[in-house]
This record gives structure tokens, sequence and C-alpha cells, in this order.
């Protein structure tokens, strides 16, 4: 059985209604699916749309290193921290932080 989110979601892109939060929101629904391939597809372009938006990196991260790209997780989590630091989202560092630990406890 399909998502109705997805499916509500993918159909305004399909129309469309593209922008930063439709994608993060696409983006998240297929995360939460475990559809990662997919999930990252649409947060790249979120935060290509929206560099700014710190909870997006940090999906982004999470969506790489579910594929297993480190290097990629690590690079989405370190812009995510930037971002989070600039903008002053303690909350998304601090989450960041725990993932940028467990990508360096993975490499040894």
């Amino acid at each position: 059985m399909t998502n109705p989110i997805i499916e509500r979601l993918q159909a305004q892109l399909e129309a469309g209604k593209d922008s930063p939060l439709l994608r993060f929101g696409l983006g998240s629904a297929l995360f939460n699916e475990k559809h990662y391939e997919a999930a990252a597809e649409h947060l790249r372009e979120c935060v290509k749309q929206m560099p700014d938006h710190s909870a997006a990196w940090k999906l982004l991260g999470r969506s790489e290193m579910a594929l297993g790209n480190d290097a990629a997780a690590a690079e989405a989590f370190e812009r995510g921290l930037a971002v989070a630091q600039e903008k002053g989202d303690v909350q998304v560092e601090r989450e960041i932080g725990v993932f940028l630990n467990k990508l360096a406890r993975k490499r040894g």
C-alpha cells in the first residue's frame, strides 16, 4: 500500500508546485518509509532551493548514511551544522553532532 501523504505531495510536485518545503515534506515522508534514495533526491533539491534549511541538511545526511554514502553524509552534516550554528538552531546542531559522532565511530 502506498503512503497517501507521499502520493499527495508527489501530485503537487507533478502539478508544478515545487518548493523547498514541499521537497522537505516529500523527502521526510520517503525517509520514514525507508525509501532513502528517493528521499535523498528530494532533500538535495530542497537544500539547493533553500540552502539555510538546517533540518533538510540533517535529513539528507541521515539518508546518505542509510545508503552507506558516508562521505556524502558527512558533507551534508557539516553543511547542516554550519547552518544550524549560524541560525542558532541548537536542537538541530545537537542532533547533527550525534550523527557526526556515529559516522566518526563507524570510520574508526
